[in-house]
């Protein structure tokens, strides 16, 4: 439970610049992986999908069902290439401690990207100024300002706030899912190396909980992926 981060304090020689080296390794590895992915999913096209190509259609064909509930096609297919991004992304993120964490001494090196507050809240930054940037885009600058208006001038300091909020929000909630399922497993795995009696006692609940939190895994990453789309339409839709 005592494990350090990995950093690279005062990067570059700039005092303020640390790295997390963990998270910058992780990242990487779901980067990497949800490339293979995608490459190794489009790299034999069939006119009549089979095995893994047909898994990424009908993953397509879910994004499309979430973009398609929250606003018009006509303007959420433009969407449909980061919806699909950002839930490939997260659920492998969000995997990837559920297989297993690497520590060694006492440095932890290997988990789950998405178990760092640092990480959920970037992404959800980058959601939120992708909203303001193609709200501004879609709608036009002066059309997009009166949104915060409407439909009452006295609304545009709550409506400042609900920004704020809703970056806190949909980061934190991503984090605190996948830092509490780590946090059990870990006790789990502890309990397991007691002993021969703490191995036989905590294998049924480690195997329990691993299925578990790769369900929750999934469902986080749809419902960071569904708040997305929410916020994006919520900025870019004219009934909005």
């Amino acid at each position: 439970m005592n494990h350090e981060a990995p950093m690279w304090e005062d990067a570059f020689g700039i005092s303020w610049l640390d790295f997390n080296l963990s998270n910058v390794l992780m990242m990487f590895v779901a980067s990497l992986i949800v490339f293979i992915l995608g490459v190794a999913a489009t790299r034999n096209m069939q006119r009549y999908p089979t095995g893994f190509q047909n898994f990424m259609e009908w993953l397509i064909d879910f994004i499309k069902g979430i973009i398609g509930s929250n606003m018009d096609w006509r303007t959420g297919r433009l969407f449909l290439p980061l919806g699909l991004t950002l839930f490939a992304y997260i659920f492998v993120a969000n995997m990837l401690g559920v297989v297993t964490n690497g520590v060694v001494g006492h440095t932890l090196w290997w988990k789950s990207p998405t178990a760092d507050p640092g990480i959920t809240l970037t992404l959800a930054t980058l959601v939120v100024v992708l909203s303001h940037y193609y709200g501004v885009k879609l709608r036009g600058g002066r059309e997009y300002a009166k949104g915060f208006v409407r439909p009452l001038p006295f609304l545009l300091p709550f409506k400042i706030i609900e920004e704020f909020s809703n970056t806190l929000t949909l980061g934190l909630r991503l984090y605190g899912n996948i830092y509490a399922g780590e946090i059990l497993l870990t006790l789990l795995v502890g309990l397991a190396a007691t002993g021969v009696g703490g191995f036989i006692g905590a294998t049924v609940p480690m195997i329990a909980w691993m299925g578990f939190s790769t369900f929750i895994g999934f469902i986080q990453a749809f419902i960071f992926v569904m708040l997305t789309m929410v916020y994006l339409s919520h900025k870019v839709s004219e009934d909005h």
